[in-house]
């Protein structure tokens, strides 16, 4: 007689394809937009290589990540990797460093989405945009809002399409202008007038910020057929993907503008590209693109920043009388995100919030090596479970530490008051 089918073997019905797109519609096919001007300012116009740098620091922590993910699918986070492997007082620091992205990543959208309406609207100042930008995303969440996967699939195709748009525009103007030497330079991956590594290694810790979701994919590891095998396949796939598409338009955006020192507007320095290369109706497709985008990531990432606060609150690790409640806590995760916006700059935002990103990342790719190489009795294999993860965490050490000084201040702060928080909690529980 057949045994009967488990009920969590039903449900495991996601394969590559499935995960894969998954994983692009997280990262967002914008996503190297908002760091171009930015991060070709510090590499001294080597964006490109940023990009490419970052994918390799990525591609191999997200190798460690979809075999982690395999292993415990039930848990899809860096906190219970780094917790079931080093015990469960590194696994919180682990997950107090990326609590902090939580609440960054309303306010770094708020901030970006109030510099982008205010590129199309430029009679109106940036503060009231922000103002309006963040009271908008409070209310949303705070009376309630529906499912927004629908219009998310909507505004993917609409990304899709605008980018698709710029690709061939771009490659028309540089060919008209050019030939095929404008299309086809090695200058925008080295030119050793400008190039200096310190600097595109500092340039790197934000052009990272690219590939941030990828691990996204690994919370559906409990539904996918073949885990072990698909999942870390689809988070490396996902993040080659990201990598290859963004550096394409950070290169034809790096053509068509080579003179990075131009950029009036470094924070939204690709939307003046694509007007250069497509007129005023691709700028504005473009802006409204990145508006709707950071208006859809805003709100739901208040919804989830709130949502843990509440846990944190309801078990202790912060005070339950005050965080417990939902609806506090989406008016603190609100006024946080005007607050950043109106005093903080995007470009630093962005630093802090790879700060948490990749001291996560480290400990996960620590956690893969302590796993499948140390602790394994048998079947090891050097390449998979030894040097892969030791080169991610390499990689990952290398961006971390090239985050500006402010940034690592800050965020070395925020773990002592995480750590401090960790001490006042197991004191308060009964013996």
């Amino acid at each position: 007689m057949t045994p009967p089918v488990a009920a969590c073997e039903t449900r495991r019905a996601l394969g590559l394809r499935d995960l894969i797109v998954y994983g692009i519609v997280l990262i967002q096919p914008i996503a190297p937009v908002g760091i171009f001007g930015i991060a070709s300012r510090m590499a001294g116009g080597h964006v490109v290589s940023t990009i490419l740098i970052a994918m390799c620091a990525m591609m191999l922590t997200a190798w460690s990540y979809g075999r982690l993910a395999a292993l415990y699918p039930s848990a899809g986070s860096a906190y219970t990797y780094v917790g079931r492997t080093f015990g469960q007082r590194v696994g919180f620091i682990v997950g107090w460093a990326m609590f902090l992205d939580y609440l960054i990543i309303p306010a770094i959208n708020t901030i970006y989405g109030a510099l982008a309406i205010a590129r199309l609207a430029p009679e109106v100042p940036f503060w009231v945009w922000a103002v309006l930008f963040a009271f908008i995303l409070t209310g949303f969440n705070l009376f309630g809002i529906s499912s927004l996967a629908r219009a998310n699939n909507v505004l993917l195709t609409v990304m899709t399409a605008v980018i698709v748009a710029f690709v061939v525009l771009a490659l028309r103007y540089l060919f008209h202008s050019a030939g095929w030497s404008g299309v086809f330079s090695t200058q925008p991956f080295y030119d050793p007038h400008t190039f200096h590594a310190r600097a595109v290694m500092a340039a790197t810790s934000l052009a990272a910020l690219t590939y941030i979701g990828f691990d996204g994919v690994t919370t559906l590891a409990e539904e996918v057929r073949n885990p072990r095998r698909t999942v870390p396949i689809a988070t490396v796939l996902v993040c080659l993907v990201t990598g290859l598409f963004s550096a394409v338009e950070v290169y034809l955006g790096q053509r068509v503008a080579p003179d990075y020192r131009a950029f009036a507007n470094p924070e939204t320095a690709f939307m003046d590209v694509t007007r250069t290369v497509g007129g005023t109706w691709l700028f504005q497709a473009m802006g409204a693109v990145l508006v709707a985008a950071c208006f859809g990531s805003g709100l739901t990432g208040i919804a989830s920043a709130a949502r843990l606060l509440s846990t944190m609150g309801r078990e202790d690790i912060l005070p339950s009388r005050f965080f417990a409640n939902l609806r506090v806590n989406v008016l603190i995760i609100g006024a946080l995100a005007l607050v950043s916006a109106l005093v903080v700059s995007y470009e630093r935002m962005a630093e802090l919030l790879n700060f948490g990103a990749f001291l996560a990342f480290m400990g996960v790719n620590l956690a893969a090596m302590r796993t499948f190489w140390f602790r394994a009795a048998d079947h090891r294999h050097f390449a998979s479970d030894a040097l892969a993860p030791a080169a991610g965490f390499l990689f990952c050490l290398a961006i971390w530490w090239s985050l500006p000084a402010p940034a690592r201040l800050a965020g070395a702060v925020w773990l002592a008051f995480g750590i401090l928080q960790l001490i006042a909690a197991r004191r308060l529980k009964p013996v």
